[in-house]
């Protein structure tokens, strides 16, 4: 557990002095985010934080925030994924997956890079994380400093540190989204149950097919100078 919080404290560290200020996280309120803003508090207490919100999400989720907030005076910046005609979203018949692609899109206008609390072992689509890397979906750098962590690793750190997180996981929710879409469940079983769906597109095809390769390393830009 040493080696790799280090290593993923290192992560964050060395994301911060390539590409601050115009990096940020993008911040679901679930475990894995309880240890990155802990982790980018203690290294940049100014460093940007966003979330999206659709509007239908858990009141544990919403606690999560105002906790996370007061505990490290940062502001979450909010990019909506509302439904245009004004309506709840509903479950994956009715689903936010377009709204928040364009949110995202929104919350990454002008960054170089954004931090995410991807894990290899989420799930088959996400294999392939690594560390810090080009993200050819979004045109900009990647930064998943959790890349190698296990469940384990995620709450031994918590536990350490003793933060705040999302009180659904201890009702049996791994994996946390939008109420009408989410039930209990390992890993991200419970993410759209009963249907193929296992990502809403804002990490991956929404569908569940895994992302395309990487780009050649060569046609990436260089990290800006700060």
């Amino acid at each position: 557990m040493r080696g790799l919080t280090q290593t993923a404290e290192d992560v964050v560290a060395e994301a911060l002095e390539r590409f601050h200020p115009g990096i940020a996280l993008a911040c679901s309120f679930q475990k894995e985010e309880s240890v990155l803003l802990d982790m980018l508090m203690r290294t940049e207490p100014g460093a940007r934080v966003f979330t999206i919100d659709t509007g239908v999400l858990f009141n544990e989720t919403r606690e999560t925030w105002r906790a996370v907030e007061q505990r490290y005076g940062v502001k979450v910046e909010v990019f909506d994924a509302l439904s245009p005609d004004g309506k709840a979203w509903t479950g994956p018949e009715n689903c936010c997956s377009a709204q928040k692609v364009a949110a995202l899109q929104n919350a990454l206008e002008g960054l170089d890079a954004w931090m995410t609390g991807l894990r290899k072992e989420q799930a088959a689509t996400r294999t392939d994380i690594e560390a810090i890397a080009w993200d050819e979906r979004n045109g900009l750098w990647r930064a998943s400093p959790l890349a190698e962590w296990t469940e384990r690793d995620v709450w031994n750190y918590i536990a350490e540190h003793d933060l705040p997180y999302n009180r659904l996981h201890d009702e049996g929710y791994s994996s946390i989204g939008c109420a009408p879409c989410t039930l209990p469940g390992s890993g991200r079983e419970g993410r759209w149950a009963g249907s193929e769906k296992t990502e809403c597109g804002l990490h991956g095809d929404p569908e569940g097919r895994p992302e395309a390769g990487r780009p050649d390393q060569s046609a990436e830009p260089d990290a800006p100078r700060r």
